[in-house]
């Protein structure tokens, strides 16, 4: 991510629904060049105004181009149902800001990626909700497609963006497992489930997680996970310092360490875990993004586009 958008975000009267805009309409401008040429964010069809039918949806460029009457022709009906699911532990609050350059943690990269999504999903007349979740749900939303329900999305994710930038909380425990569990028993009509989780969880209770995601599909669901890391430090342990004091950023448990001494232990062990989601995930046809702080949101909206592509 450039410089310039970490100022935007963090800075006080930044707006999330400005900066999610320009992402998608970014991205959107860039498809003639992707394998997604064709898409359309704003309607069905073209067909020919009949005469005394209303105006109000005549394609009045086109008009300027052809010399013709044409009217654009909507859905009617949502395309999509997604519930966008993020977790809010305190371990998505690494690495805090300034950390090695880094101003923006995992659950904002989190908060902003949702934002981005969901404005996409509601231009393409699709309907989103929200679940916020730790050791317990804490915030949920019906899933809408209108523009005044995706103002409220924007609106609670610019205010939680603004809370964990100003100050993280570091005593909320993860709880995924039963989060999906009861997002899966909730969710009544299928729909396509995004979930933004570092996934740690998995470390503790592997078994338990494996469920839970399983329950999800077997709702008949289509599930995209995005496995939020800050790869650079998380994936190696790679720390300039000959000894450091590590915290556990939901326990508050400390420990002194050489990170050199463990750095192979811990390389080995997060490799297993990852691979062992790779692998649950390609069994149980989950589709799985390992998505980087570093890497910007592109690639979030790519692997949407992607998924979208598979369900229809």
């Amino acid at each position: 991510m450039s410089e310039e958008f970490h100022r935007q975000v963090t800075e006080p009267f930044a707006s999330l629904e400005l900066l999610a805009s320009q992402v998608v309409e970014g991205f959107i401008t860039g498809l003639h060049k992707s394998p997604f040429h064709g898409f359309s964010v704003e309607f069905a069809e073209h067909r020919q105004y009949n005469q005394g039918e209303s105006v109000r949806h005549v394609d009045w460029k086109l008009y300027g181009r052809t010399d013709r009457l044409y009217v654009k022709k909507y859905q009617e009906e949502t395309n999509l149902r997604c519930h966008i699911l993020v977790d809010t532990s305190s371990s998505m609050c690494f690495p805090a800001a300034g950390f090695q350059g880094n101003t923006l943690d995992k659950l904002g990269f989190s908060f902003c990626s949702a934002a981005v999504l969901a404005t996409m999903l509601i231009r393409q007349r699709d309907a989103a909700g929200l679940r916020f979740f730790s050791s317990e749900e804490d915030f949920k939303t019906e899933v809408k497609s209108s523009r005044t329900h995706l103002k409220y999305l924007l609106s609670e994710l610019e205010s939680r963006l603004g809370r964990t930038l100003a100050s993280p909380r570091l005593d909320v425990e993860s709880g995924i497992v039963p989060a999906l569990h009861l997002a899966a028993e909730q969710i009544h009509k299928r729909s396509l489930v995004v979930l933004f989780s570092d996934m740690f969880d998995g470390l503790a209770d592997p078994e338990g997680l494996w469920g839970a995601l399983q329950h999800l599909k077997y709702r008949d669901n289509e599930v995209l996970l995005f496995q939020v890391t800050h790869h650079g430090t998380e994936a190696s342990l790679d720390f300039p310092w000959k000894r450091c004091r590590m915290v556990d950023m939901e326990s508050g448990r400390e420990i002194k360490i050489s990170p050199a001494r463990y750095r192979q232990a811990y390389v080995e062990k997060y490799d297993v875990f990852r691979q062992e989601l790779v692998n649950r995930c390609n069994r149980y046809g989950i589709d799985l993004v390992q998505a980087d702080v570093a890497d910007g949101f592109v690639p979030v909206l790519q692997a949407y586009m992607a998924k979208r592509r598979k369900v229809f």
